[in-house]
C-alpha cells in the first residue's frame, strides 16, 4: 500500500469511529483523563499540519494559527496550549469547524503525498499514522466513559463487534529460567520506548494462559476484598476509601444482580467474560488475595506466544522506565515517550479498542495506576 492511501486508511478510521456520535458527544469531557472526540480529530490532524505540511510543503497555508493552541497535547517545544482540563471547555471551534479543518489538511497531504517523501519525513509521517491509531483507541475509549456516565446509558453502536477471547484449557505455562532477548527488532515501525532490544535474566515462572474473568473477579469483591486492607497497596487503599471503590468501572448492581455499560448499553454482566477497566491497583489486590501476583513486563514478553492475547490490556508489575541505550529523539518528537517514564506501570498486549495492525508483542503501554478507563485486564502468574 503507498502512502497515500495509508494515510487515507488511517483518516477514514477515526472518522468511521466518531460516525455513530451526535453533535453533543463531541463536546463533553466528564474527567480529566477524557478528551472530547471532537478535540482527538483536532489534535490528530494537527499533528499532520504541525510536522508535516508546516515545514515540509512548500506554500502551505495554515488553516487557523490559533489552533496550535488549541490542538497541541504535550508538546513543549511547540508552544502554549490549552490545559488539559479545559479541552471540554472548548465549544468553539465547532464540530463543523474542526471537520473542515480535517478536510482542509487531508487535501495538503494528498497533494504532499504526490511526489516520494524523503526519508526522514517518510519516517514522521509512519509516525504519524501509529499516532491516530493511538489516538482511535483513545476515541473509543473516552467515547465510552461520556456515554456509560450518561445516566442514560445509552449505546454507542449496536452493530459493534466485541471479540471472543479464546480459552486455553491447560492450568500455568512453564517458563525455564534463563536469558531472553527483550524489545523489538526486525523491520518496521515501532515506538522508541521499545528500543533496544536487550537481554535479561528471568528466574523459572508461570503465567496463565488466561485473563481473570468477571466471575473469578466476583469472588473477590463477594469475599470482601475492596474492604480488606491486607491486599492493597497503601496507596491503593487510599484509593479505595477516598472514592469509595466497591468494583471496575462500569459494574452496576441493580435488584441485586450485577450489570455492566458496554457500547450496546447497560447489559447484565457476562460471567465467562475477561474482567476490564480495572486499576493497578486492583489488579495487584487481586493477585494478592489469590496468593499470586501480577508478571513483570519481561516475563509477559518471554511468554506472550504462548497464549492468546489482545482482548485487554494487561497490567504488569513493571515500572515505565528506559531501556538500556534508550535516547529521545532531537526536537519536538523527543517529547513522544522518554518524559512520561515517571511514576507508571507498563502494560502489554492490545485492547479490542486497539486499531487493527497497531500491536505487537514489544509494544509497552503506559498508565498511572489508578486510572481504569482504558480496556485493562489481569493475568496472574507465579
Amino acid at each position: 500500500m503507498n502512502l497515500v492511501d495509508c494515510y487515507k486508511k488511517v483518516r477514514q478510521r477515526t472518522e468511521y469511529i466518531c460516525s455513530p456520535l451526535q453533535t453533543e458527544d463531541y463536546v463533553v469531557q466528564p474527567v480529566v483523563d477524557v478528551s472530547p472526540p471532537k478535540w482527538h480529530i483536532g489534535h490528530t490532524t494537527w499533528f499532520f499540519e504541525t510536522f508535516i505540511l508546516k515545514p515540509y510543503f512548500m506554500g502551505y497555508q495554515e488553516f487557523n494559527p490559533n489552533y496550535n493552541y488549541v490542538f497541541n497535547s504535550y508538546y513543549e517545544t511547540v508552544g502554549n496550549r490549552v490545559i488539559r482540563t479545559d479541552r471540554g471547555n472548548l465549544s468553539r471551534p465547532t464540530v463543523n469547524d474542526i471537520y473542515q479543518y480535517r478536510a482542509y489538511v487531508d487535501e495538503a497531504m494528498e497533494k504532499f503525498l504526490s511526489t516520494e517523501p524523503a526519508t526522514d519525513v517518510k519516517e514522521l509521517l509512519i509516525l504519524g499514522f501509529n499516532h491516530e491509531e493511538q489516538h482511535q483507541e483513545l476515541l473509543l475509549t473516552d467515547i465510552k466513559y461520556i456515554l456509560g456516565h450518561n445516566p442514560l446509558f445509552p449505546p454507542y453502536s449496536s452493530s459493534y463487534v466485541s471479540p471472543k477471547m479464546i480459552t486455553a484449557a491447560i492450568d500455568f505455562i512453564k517458563v525455564n529460567e534463563g536469558i531472553y532477548e527483550i524489545g523489538f527488532t526486525g523491520e518496521g515501525f515501532c515506538f522508541d520506548n521499545e528500543l533496544n532490544r536487550h537481554k535479561v535474566y528471568l528466574n523459572a515462572y508461570e503465567i496463565s494462559p488466561n485473563l481473570v474473568t468477571n466471575a473469578e473477579y466476583l469472588e473477590f469483591i463477594n469475599s470482601g476484598g475492596y474492604h480488606d486492607f491486607r491486599y492493597w497497596h497503601a496507596e491503593g487503599w487510599d484509593w479505595v476509601k477516598i472514592n469509595k471503590v466497591e468494583s471496575p468501572l462500569y459494574w452496576h448492581l441493580i435488584d441485586e444482580e450485577w450489570h455492566n455499560y458496554t457500547f450496546h448499553g447497560l447489559e447484565l454482566l457476562n460471567p465467562n467474560n475477561p474482567v476490564c477497566h480495572i486499576s493497578y491497583f486492583e489488579a495487584y489486590a487481586y493477585a494478592s488475595w489469590k496468593g499470586l501476583r501480577l508478571p513483570t513486563e519481561f516475563e509477559w514478553e518471554a511468554a506472550a506466544t504462548q497464549f492468546s492475547w489482545g482482548k485487554s490490556w494487561e497490567w504488569t508489575e513493571s515500572s515505565y522506565l528506559p531501556y538500556p541505550g534508550f535516547a529521545k529523539a532531537p526536537g519536538a518528537i523527543g517529547e513522544y515517550n522518554g518524559k512520561f517514564m515517571v511514576n507508571q506501570k507498563v502494560l502489554r498486549g492490545a485492547s479490542e479498542a486497539t486499531s487493527p495492525g497497531h500491536s505487537r508483542i514489544t509494544y509497552r503501554n503506559f498508565f498511572q495506576t489508578n486510572l481504569r478507563w482504558q480496556f485493562t485486564g489481569i493475568r496472574l502468574a507465579r
